[in-house]
């Protein structure tokens, strides 16, 4: 894969606002109910209420990977003062499986975006070394992918995936 394969992540800023500038080199593909994720497509709130489907390649299973889902929009696209908010985190991922074969050591939790459009952020690290051991954070705000992929000796990302969501306008009652 090209580094051409960030430039969506380049313009809706998810290179730069979560992760810094990487070269994809992992097929990762992410589904809710059937449909898959695309960079940059819109999903209503009500189909991204259940946990995704996240599906891995990477070089063999031998290969562990970490996911993480994060919102760097929060709470106010305008004012995102949370930075970011971690709403899923599975590791031990063995390539060319799953997430449903990790270790989720964050819950999923439903993003339910209040106010603008918000970004909901799939990135997948190789864990350095196979199997290592991957600290589950203590909170969901104020989170940093960078910082946290630091603070866990995570390689560079080696995919990422993000989709834009809104919360419905309410319907407007005729007087």
């Amino acid at each position: 894969m090209s580094r051409s394969g960030t430039e969506p992540l380049s313009v809706g800023r998810v290179v730069s606002d979560v992760v810094d500038s990487f070269v994809p080199s992992v097929k990762m593909t992410v589904f809710y109910n059937n449909k898959q994720v695309v960079n940059g497509h819109e999903f209503t709130p009500s189909l991204i209420m259940s946990k995704p489907r996240v599906e891995i390649g990477g070089e063999d299973m031998r290969t562990s990977y970490t996911l993480i889902m994060t919102d760097p929009d929060a709470p106010n696209p305008s004012d995102p003062y949370l930075k970011e908010h971690l709403y899923w985190m599975v590791t031990d991922i063995p390539g060319t499986t799953d997430a449903s074969f990790g270790k989720e050591i964050v819950s999923y939790e439903a993003p339910k975006p209040m106010v603008g459009i918000h970004r909901f952020v799939f990135i997948l690290f190789k864990q350095n070394g196979g199997r290592q051991t991957v600290r589950a954070p203590t909170i969901r705000d104020y989170f940093s992918t960078k910082v946290f992929s630091q603070d866990n000796n995570l390689d560079q990302p080696v995919a990422a995936v993000y989709i834009n969501a809104q919360k419905k306008p309410a319907a407007r009652r005729r007087s």
